[in-house]
């Protein structure tokens, strides 16, 4: 059966969907075949993500790859109980099916603290929780001392992801291997950035989640939304988009970041020839 790789945060606009998008072209390319279910049924970030990628291939002629994707709506029935039951059934009967045909399942979840998303987190076989480089980010992990940074203890979105590890380990005897990636790093050494890095880092310690690098603070991860692309897309000509050293610093973070997940079966290299032309260009 395939991975359950899940990508959830309470707080939007951590970059989950582009993390997602990008980790999904990231193991198409390296020749898994991979599935991807949006939980998120009001932005649907994921699933525009992939509607603007078909709508670039129909209009250039460009040949990409693409995930098997499912989107789980929410149920309006007059009990919430029954509500739930139908949007959990739903939910497992797609990720059944596309485990069975896939080796990676991606679920990108809501910004947000509902059903679905809780039923998400229990699926995964990593978790990957995506932060902006700040306080307020950090707040829904930990709690802190404002005067002392000390780390007091968990918030609430830890407390969820507890809840849905142990129910892991009862129901499938299994663990959840859950990593942090802060999203939009500055590349300047800030005194923000250090405290961050610290709290973030005797957290992991106390709750038990890993560190992975994830992706500075680079307009092009924004900026390849519209067209579908990712930056391991435009080595090919067709896309339109010259490339860069920016560029290939940004593909490197996403080489960087699948090397850190210790996914099964997946090797990471290092820069492919059009980044070292390029490179070498410039």
């Amino acid at each position: 059966m395939g991975h359950v790789i899940v990508l959830g945060n309470e707080k939007g606009g951590s970059g989950k969907s582009t993390s997602a998008m990008h980790l999904i072209a990231g193991l198409m390319k390296a020749g898994f075949k991979v599935g991807c279910i949006d939980l998120d049924s009001r932005q649907r970030s994921i699933s525009r993500y992939l509607e603007n990628r078909r709508q670039l291939c129909d209009r250039t002629g460009l040949r990409l790859s693409f995930p098997r994707h499912e989107v789980i709506d929410p149920f309006t029935l007059d009990s919430r109980e029954a509500a739930q039951r139908e949007e959990e059934a739903e939910f497992e009967q797609a990720l059944f099916e596309l485990r069975a045909t896939c080796d990676f399942v991606v679920v990108d979840c809501p910004g947000s603290d509902v059903f679905l998303s809780r039923v998400g987190h229990r699926a995964a076989d990593t978790l990957i929780t995506p932060m902006n480089d700040s306080f307020v980010d950090f707040d829904l992990l930990g709690k802190i001392d404002p005067d002392t940074n000390e780390v007091k203890g968990p918030s609430i979105y830890s407390e969820m992801v507890w809840e849905a590890r142990k129910r892991k380990a009862m129901v499938e005897g299994k663990s959840i291997d859950w990593v942090v990636m802060r999203n939009r790093l500055s590349h300047l050494d800030a005194k923000n950035k250090r405290r961050v890095q610290q709290v973030v880092t005797n957290l992991a310690g106390r709750i038990g989640f890993r560190l992975a690098p994830g992706f500075g603070e680079r307009v092009i991860f924004r900026e390849m939304f519209p067209m579908g692309l990712t930056l391991l897309d435009i080595i090919d000509d067709k896309a339109g988009v010259p490339l860069s050293m920016s560029h290939v610093a940004a593909r490197q973070e996403v080489r960087d970041l699948l090397a850190a997940l210790r996914l099964p079966g997946v090797e990471v290299g290092s820069n492919d020839d059009k980044d070292a032309q390029a490179a070498q260009a410039v």
